[in-house]
């Protein structure tokens, strides 16, 4: 299928300031950076080489999931961090990925948060609220151009027009 050069794409919605962390912040840091930063997940990006490298994705069920079975099983010896909570090799999707396929992506999957990558580079991050939002814009757009293409002109417009006094 082809593109359509009026489609949205993640480039268009994107948030592109976004907040991250790396492998080696402890459980305890991750859980207050989420809180402090209002956030309910975050991009983990490469410590050593390339820093926009996405090397993974956090989220709060991951932390929680942690904590859980941490003050469950008392296991408090060895520190958690990003690095064991994280998910690899996230799903992401390119900064031309179309309204209609990120849609697909976040009803069929469930996510609620995708990172656009370009390359191995993390540039924004986009939202399953970011989509609707741009969804429901187009399809108002839509709606709005439909109406106008079928409507027939009011002829009672134009024939008044010749009453026009000056």
């Amino acid at each position: 299928m082809c593109p359509r050069p009026d489609l949205p794409t993640a480039r268009d919605f994107m948030v592109r300031h976004v907040h991250t962390l790396t492998p080696d912040v402890r459980l305890e840091d991750a859980v207050s950076f989420l809180e402090k930063h209002a956030v309910s997940n975050a991009p983990v990006l490469a410590e050593h080489g390339d820093p926009q490298a996405l090397v993974g994705f956090l989220s709060e069920r991951d932390c929680l999931e942690h904590l859980s079975n941490d003050a469950f099983y008392e296991r408090s010896e060895t520190p958690i961090t990003v690095r064991m909570m994280m998910k690899r090799h996230p799903i992401c999707v390119p900064p031309s990925a179309d309204l209609f396929t990120l849609a697909t992506v976040f009803y069929q999957q469930g996510f609620r948060h995708l990172p656009v990558v370009e390359d191995t580079h993390l540039i924004g991050i986009v939202s399953r609220r970011d989509v609707l939002q741009a969804m429901f814009d187009f399809w108002k757009q839509r709606r709005h151009d439909a109406s106008n293409e079928h409507s027939p002109p009011d002829l009672t417009e134009i024939a008044n027009l010749r009453f026009i006094m000056r």
